[in-house]
């Protein structure tokens, strides 16, 4: 009895002290979770951020890439000024737009070959020479006309039977001295050293040569020998013999001042534009020379082709036969510095 009394009263107090656990708060727990929610929100943030700004990077960097200006392997610095990459307004130059354009003027006077001279040059399939432009008045009546055609011209916006403009090496146009090249000369260089402007100059060396084809040549624009039709350039010799058997009376007394005159003002042009990365060239030499045609397309830094043209040469024969009063002209030349144009000739074209 009295074990057992005694087992009672300690399973009495073991009932009493057993203590169970307190639960836990559950504010305590909420904001132990919106703690770790907000820490897990922030990071996935800032890795989100980070993906978002790299992406950006590397579009912005294909886009500068894009836009880079075109820029020709191994070239000299010195050549770089000449090469030119126009974003014509009228077309698009497509897969073109990388090939570097050389800029060119041909400046001459009338009846010295550069009409025939130019041909050569649209033969080759890289080059547009875009003929004598300024023959029109509007376009050479003052500085800011002349300016706004060149610039029309080099930017490949102007458009002829010559031009090759997509694909285009070299583009230019020829140019009369007496089409206000010579008024304006101090602008027109510094246009032309300012763009990368190459100058070719073209001269006949006979000036009694050119003087009897411009005599002819302002006869027929009246005369107009040939069915009606006046032409300053022939592509047979049918056409050529006929215009060739006018022959033209020189005077004979103004001949020499006249010759002086052509000779000092070819002079004064090369004078203005030396400055200028040019090249001086005669007709009678590239006709006996043909390896001048070489010359020319290094000037321009063109691939080398054989330049061609169908134009033939009206006044071919001796200069004793194409004057009407050929033995007053000896006489008016006979011991001076221009005595050597009675006798000099070339071959025919």
């Amino acid at each position: 009895m009295v074990e057992e009394a005694i087992c009672n009263y300690f399973n009495k107090d073991k009932d009493i002290l057993v203590v169970k656990a307190p639960k836990r708060s559950p504010l305590v727990l909420r904001t132990v979770v919106l703690l770790f929610s907000m820490v897990c929100g922030v990071y996935i943030c800032l890795i989100c951020l980070k993906q978002i700004t790299t992406r950006s990077k590397i579009k912005l960097l294909n886009i500068n890439v894009v836009n880079q200006p075109c820029q020709a392997p191994d070239i000299e610095e010195s050549e770089i000024p000449f090469m030119h990459y126009p974003d014509p307004v009228t077309f698009s130059r497509e897969e073109c737009a990388c090939n570097p354009v050389r800029y060119f003027a041909i400046l001459s006077m009338q009846r010295s070959g550069s009409g025939w001279f130019e041909t050569l040059l649209n033969s080759h399939v890289n080059v547009s020479s875009n003929g004598e432009i300024f023959s029109v008045r509007d376009r050479m009546i003052n500085i800011s006309s002349i300016v706004s055609t060149m610039d029309r011209v080099y930017n490949l916006d102007w458009f002829t039977s010559a031009s090759k403009n997509s694909c285009s090496a070299a583009v230019g146009f020829k140019w009369m001295l007496n089409q206000g090249l010579m008024e304006h000369h101090n602008e027109i260089a510094k246009y032309f050293n300012r763009n990368g402007v190459s100058t070719i100059f073209l001269f006949r060396r006979n000036l009694l040569r050119r003087m009897i084809s411009l005599v002819a040549n302002s006869y027929d624009k009246d005369a107009k020998l040939l069915n009606g039709t006046h032409k300053s350039h022939v592509h047979s010799l049918f056409e050529a013999n006929i215009l060739a058997k006018y022959k033209p009376t020189l005077n004979s007394t103004l001949i020499l001042p006249q010759l002086k005159q052509i000779e000092q003002t070819a002079a004064k042009a090369i004078e203005y534009f030396n400055s200028t990365r040019h090249i001086v060239l005669y007709y009678e030499d590239l006709i006996n020379n043909r390896t001048k045609l070489e010359e020319v397309q290094e000037f321009l830094r063109l691939p080398y082709r054989e330049l061609t043209s169908r134009q033939v040469k009206i006044h071919s024969g001796p200069l004793s036969k194409q004057v009407e009063n050929w033995n007053e002209v000896e006489q008016a030349l006979k011991g001076t510095s221009y005595e050597s144009f009675l006798h000099s000739d070339y071959f025919q074209m």
